[in-house]
């Protein structure tokens, strides 16, 4: 490849509207603010300037939700699902200036946002990957009044899908059967004879998948 090589980075990115997020959106303020909402997560969703369309995956009052929904004159069609006790909702918003604004700030770069974005305590929160001064760049475009505050910067190994990638399925088994008996509390309430036998294995393998899986999600989180 020619030219220079370019500095990647993934950026956890924390937004706050400071109580002013009906000025953003609507459905924004909902989302962060609404007592209908206990939490929310959009998982995909596609921006064309003057609409939004937004998948949402949601615990709350699923029935408030929606009377809310028929209130909010941007959103333009909903539809609503339940899933257990929690219900997906995708909505398609007419956006605002401000929302297009924020929208934008990645849009205009190749900064790519990583689902979800987490709705939670006043904040929205979110990952962004790419070039370093394209993700400087696109933070200063973030219209007022949101203030943006960078939680975490590491590289290409904390994106969550590819932290996930580093662990085998006996590994992750391994780790769930774990953390579910009490193996990482404090004090430690199950040993790792406990995992193997809820494992079905030897005492090593567990402690093996233990140690291998333990590492791989530490070189995820810490490695960059």
């Amino acid at each position: 490849m020619d030219g220079e090589a370019t500095h990647m980075n993934h950026v956890r990115l924390s937004l706050d509207a400071g109580g002013r997020e009906a000025e953003i959106h609507p459905m924004y303020d909902v989302l962060v603010n609404d007592p209908a909402v206990e939490r929310a997560t959009a998982t995909h969703w596609s921006f064309t300037g003057d609409e939004l369309g937004i998948m949402h995956y949601l615990e709350g009052d699923r029935e408030a939700f929606r009377q809310r929904l028929e209130t909010i004159a941007e959103v333009r069609e909903f539809e609503i699902t339940p899933a257990g006790e929690a219900f997906y909702a995708y909505v398609r918003d007419a956006t605002t200036e401000p929302l297009r604004g924020l929208f934008g700030a990645v849009a205009e770069s190749t900064a790519v946002v990583i689902p979800p974005i987490e709705y939670a305590e006043e904040t929205v929160s979110y990952s962004v990957f790419g070039p370093g001064e394209e993700i400087e760049a696109a933070i200063e475009r973030v219209p007022d009044p949101i203030e943006v505050r960078v939680e975490a910067v590491g590289g290409m190994r904390g994106v969550a899908e590819l932290a996930d990638s580093l662990v085998t399925d006996r590994q992750r088994k391994a780790l769930e059967v774990a953390l579910a008996v009490g193996y990482y509390e404090v004090p430690r309430e199950a040993s790792h004879e406990d995992v193997a036998a809820e494992l079905g294995c030897a005492p090593s393998t567990a402690a093996e998948h233990l140690r291998k899986g333990e590492g791989a999600v530490l070189q995820a989180v810490l490695g960059g």
